[in-house]
């Protein structure tokens, strides 16, 4: 996934005590028992508490939608299917979007039954009438602050990209090829989900280790690297290799007896910086210039303690885990919703703003050319942050990594709800 990394939600895998001692510790005793408290009970999901002004819902038509009547709207029932049978297994009252203090118009798994159902018995020729006659389409906007002006105005476009599931030699012992180590999650990494403690910490987190009662940074990528861990190790790769594996997240591994697929396990906290923009910033390439065929090109010709420095500038790294008994082979790897992700279909999206499953119509228009897909929020990424903001699951293999590395598009997106939860929009001052 370009400049991102895969965000899964894990459980906490130290009991309770140890960890709230390392989270006071770590947060200077800024948060209260009563807080922890409230984290312990099974109270339902808290409400979100931002700036309702930066994000906005405006309800159109379909005949709005650019492009909608050129999609084939069929190709998306696959995917919103695969989400109704999960939400099918919730409990009624849950909040569809499970984050704490993410905004939650799109209600709750009830809310979604009858809809659903209907759509389970929709044949492909009927899949636009039916997405006509069940949902209310929304456009999408927030604010817009003007860098060097204090005037604020609402802006309808954001940014587009792409990601693939790679396939990489890998070795199951270390050789001078295959030098770099696939760890596996350790088992001394511990996440925090900062807004259970305090709502305007709402989709921020931190990952560290326990040092005593105090929750500590982890290791960064050079430290890892160089140092190794004390972790499962799953195999060998070229480390070019392997910082792209872990740029997208998840993969397959061909090794000399057969290929494995591969997916997120976690990392290690630190933030992510861009090579691509490290190399910007060093004035070694134009930002028009940067693509993942380009980096690779760099990283490949360089010196290679030239090109581990530069691996190193982002200091975020990512674990791993076998992904083994997929239901479907045919579709990608496992994206945040639990889900396979379906190529073409599936969207990385900011879960702060959006729950998994949602239908989000997307409509791009620039130098690429018009492109308008009805797709489904099935992922999340670190580097996918905003209102409008969506990175597009393209497909297995080279072709499919070629169209993502170049992929950088500017779009609207529409959010698709069930007319039966459409007043959630209007209760929560979002038009």
């Amino acid at each position: 996934m370009p400049d991102t990394e895969k965000d899964k939600f894990f459980g906490l895998s130290r009991p309770f005590g140890l960890l709230a001692g390392a989270v006071f510790g770590f947060l200077g005793g800024i948060i209260f028992l009563s807080v922890v408290l409230l984290f312990l009970s099974k109270a339902g999901k808290d409400k979100a508490s931002p700036d309702l002004a930066e994000f906005l819902l405006e309800p159109v038509a379909f005949s709005d939608l650019p492009g909608w009547g050129e999609d084939d709207i069929a190709a998306a029932l696959g995917p919103f299917l695969l989400s109704c049978e999960q939400w099918r297994g919730r409990p009624e009252n849950d909040f569809l979007n499970q984050l704490p203090g993410s905004y939650d118009f799109a209600g709750k798994a009830g809310d979604w039954r009858g809809v659903c159902a209907r759509a389970a018995a929709v044949l492909p020729e009927e899949a636009r009438p039916f997405f006509e006659r069940a949902f209310i389409p929304y456009r999408v906007s927030y604010e817009n602050k003007e860098q060097g002006e204090r005037r604020i105005t609402r802006k309808y476009e954001g940014l587009f990209t792409a990601y693939y599931e790679p396939v990489y030699p890998a070795s199951h012992e270390k050789t001078e090829k295959f030098s770099a180590a696939i760890y596996g999650r350790p088992d001394d990494l511990i996440d925090v989900d900062l807004g259970r403690f305090k709502k305007d910490l709402a989709g921020k987190s931190v990952s560290g280790r326990l040092q005593g009662q105090k929750l500590v940074p982890y290791a960064d990528h050079k430290s890892i690297s160089v140092d190794g861990l004390a972790a499962p190790v799953l195999g060998w790769m070229d480390p070019n290799d392997l910082l792209f594996l872990q740029i997208q997240g998840s993969g397959r591994l061909r090794f000399p007896d057969g290929e494995k697929r591969i997916g997120y396990a976690g990392k290690n906290g630190h933030p992510y910086r861009a090579v691509g923009r490290e190399l910007v910033v060093r004035e070694i390439m134009a930002l028009e210039d940067v693509s993942m065929q380009s980096i690779r090109q760099w990283l490949e010709a360089a010196p290679e303690d030239a090109a581990a420095e530069l691996r190193h500038a982002n200091k975020s790294y990512v674990f791993f885990r076998w992904l083994e008994d997929l239901p479907d082979p045919a579709l990608g790897p496992v994206g945040a919703s639990g889900l396979q992700l379906t190529p073409q279909r599936s969207l990385a999206v900011d879960r702060k703003f959006y729950a998994m499953g949602l239908p989000i119509f997307v409509a791009l228009e620039d130098d690429g050319g018009a492109l308008a897909r009805l797709m489904i929020a099935q992922d999340t990424g670190g580097a996918i942050k905003g209102a409008v903001r969506g990175d597009f699951y393209l497909g297995s293999g080279d072709e499919a990594g070629e169209a993502a590395g170049r992929f950088r598009r500017q779009g609207q997106m529409f959010v698709l709800l069930p007319k039966n939860i459409s007043a959630n929009v209007a209760d929560q001052g979002l038009r």
